[in-house]
């Protein structure tokens, strides 16, 4: 995801060269990534085979910071764009630069968007959780919040891990913190490392949202469920100027529609008030034989006449035989 400017393992990834781009491309020309064609408005500079079902998944979206700089909001929701997680704040001092521009624009621009904290570990979880408070407003319409948890060792003000019980403890403090403000139960977002030394068969009826970005998700978590699934940091998407997290929806657009809506819990799988019915047509009374009476349009019932009663050459009505008047039989 998202440390602070000095510390993102992403920055070592912005310059790409010419030469990959070019090979990309002919690439997705020559029918090398065939799931690419599904979302014409969307690619990858570096796309992996690996991840091929996460770019066939209907509902796509994206997770930015300041790292992609102005963002035309508007272009992005015309490319297909479903959702967005922006960063907002990191430990207990630090906010992105661009969140407030970004969160304002993304809403304007129709993108449900949701705002994400980034966990330090050296920081004690109530100063994280007033923090988030202080800048992130209560927004009925917002997405529930992100708590990206990760090991940050290459951060030099505070690199450390904590013993799983901590961060744990840690964990649950600050994802009660953000559903009290937000009124939302929050998502968890985690990397391979993090979730196999901490999160591994916790925190099961949260949304998860994790990162794979070289291998289906299965190959790499021990965990059977999840619901959102980072899977390339080099994406390409209109209105944005150059690399970009993309993400896909793992559940159907009604989940999705009913999750936004807080009917759905996507992480406990429970619908709110029962999972709703879907009416159904009922069905017209058989004939005594157990065969359906047929109908013309209109819904008139067909009544058929004995073939010795049909003289040769007669005018037909549709209303009666449900054939076409004036057409012989021969």
């Amino acid at each position: 995801m998202a440390p602070r400017a000095e510390t993102r393992p992403e920055a070592r990834r912005m310059a790409k060269s010419a030469g990959q781009l070019a090979i990309c491309a002919l690439l997705g020309l020559f029918g090398a990534e065939p799931a690419l064609a599904l979302y014409p408005k969307k690619s990858d500079s570096d796309p992996h085979a690996g991840v091929r079902d996460a770019r066939r998944r209907v509902i796509q979206g994206i997770d930015v910071s300041r790292w992609q700089d102005d963002i035309d909001w508007q272009k992005v929701k015309d490319a297909g764009t479903r959702f967005a997680f922006i960063k907002a704040t990191e430990g207990g001092d630090h906010l992105d630069p661009m969140f407030r521009k970004n969160w304002a624009e993304a809403k304007k621009a129709g993108v449900p968007r949701g705002a994400y904290h980034f966990v330090y570990w050296c920081r004690p979880a109530k100063d994280q959780i007033r923090w988030f408070k202080r800048h992130i407003p209560r927004d009925p319409d917002a997405l529930p919040p992100v708590l990206d948890v990760e090991w940050n060792g290459e951060s030099a003000r505070c690199g450390k891990k904590i013993p799983r019980e901590k961060a744990l403890a840690k964990i649950r403090e600050m994802l009660k913190g953000l559903q009290e403000h937000t009124g939302k139960k929050p998502i968890i977002y985690t990397d391979i490392t993090f979730h196999e030394d901490v999160l591994e068969g916790e925190f099961n009826d949260h949304p998860y949202w994790l990162r794979s970005t070289a291998a289906p998700l299965h190959h790499r978590y021990e965990r059977k469920q999840w619901e959102f699934w980072q899977f390339t940091t080099t994406g390409r998407v209109p209105g944005i100027g150059g690399d970009v997290d993309r993400n896909a929806f793992f559940g159907s657009e009604h989940e999705f529609a009913a999750w936004r809506d807080g009917r759905y819990d996507i992480g406990a799988r429970k619908w709110r008030g029962g999972e709703p019915k879907v009416a159904t047509t009922p069905k017209p009374p058989a004939t005594p034989a157990g065969l359906r009476t047929p109908k013309a349009a209109g819904g008139t019932p067909l009544k058929f006449l004995p073939p010795g009663k049909i003289p040769r050459n007669a005018s037909r009505d549709v209303a009666t035989t449900g054939s076409l008047a004036n057409r012989d039989e021969d």
